[in-house]
């Protein structure tokens, strides 16, 4: 498209007296600066280092905010375990009789007779 541009700019400017001295200025302007590959690469490794510098930032938060997340995490484990703990001691209290010596008092009528 650019090519055909520059054929009607040049007939034109031919066409109503601009003469060939402008035909050359519509040719350069559609060709890029010599030194356009150079900036180019430069710009690609200023943006490749920028990349990964960013990536090195966020893997360094995501394995701080992992670390975290772990000691969170045990600590809520040993909360965890010391209330199942004391769960256990309050059932087995409640579960095995009382050792003072008292008898329960019950209907002992209640038991089954013995076999024969």
């Amino acid at each position: 498209m650019a090519r055909y541009l520059r054929v009607f700019i040049a007939l034109g400017v031919v066409a109503f007296g601009g003469g060939p001295a402008l035909i050359p200025a519509a040719h350069a302007a559609d060709d890029p600066p010599a030194d356009v590959t150079a900036t180019v690469t430069a710009d690609a490794k200023a943006v490749g280092a920028a990349v990964k510098r960013d990536a090195k930032v966020v893997a360094d938060a995501a394995k701080e905010a992992a670390q975290q997340v772990a000691v969170a995490a045990k600590g809520v484990a040993k909360e965890v375990a010391a209330a199942a703990k004391q769960s256990a001691k309050k059932a087995k209290a409640a579960v095995k009789p009382d050792k003072t010596g008292d008898k329960p008092t019950g209907n002992q009528d209640d038991k089954p007779a013995p076999r024969k």
